[in-house]
């Protein structure tokens, strides 16, 4: 069955680095969007990256030129590098999957009813 499962989170100061990672397994992966998103307490879950099976990536504003987002189909395995953070990157990161087969090309949404599979979570806290 589909798996994900995000690690690398932490705690870290405001302007630090963190990077995360999801294993994924149970699907072609290679073929597949893939994305991020964040839930802070009381919020609503919101989008933060996605990346395409050619590579083609999408951000959200509130974390561009900050954070990167890239794959390596060779190890089924997503990531987020996550440069000058903020306070308010605090949240719970999940790692998400659409496993519907796209085209090398493809740019990714960032909409979360579009992704099915999702994985548990990973916590970063930045602290002021």
């Amino acid at each position: 069955q589909v798996q994900l499962v995000e690690s690398g989170g932490g705690s870290v100061q405001a302007g630090g680095s963190l990077r995360l990672s999801c294993a994924a397994s149970g699907y072609t992966y290679s073929s597949a969007c893939m994305g991020w998103f964040r839930q802070a307490p009381e919020k609503e879950r919101e989008a933060v990256a996605s990346i395409g099976p050619g590579g083609s990536t999408n951000y959200a504003d509130s974390v561009r030129g900050r954070f990167t987002v890239s794959r390596d189909n060779f190890v089924n395995t997503l990531y987020l590098n996550m440069n000058s953070l903020r306070p308010e990157d605090t949240a719970m990161y999940y790692c998400a999957a659409d496993i519907v087969s796209r085209g090398y090309g493809y740019r990714c949404s960032l909409k979360s009813g579009d992704y099915s599979f999702w994985g548990q979570g990973t916590q970063v806290t930045v602290s002021s």
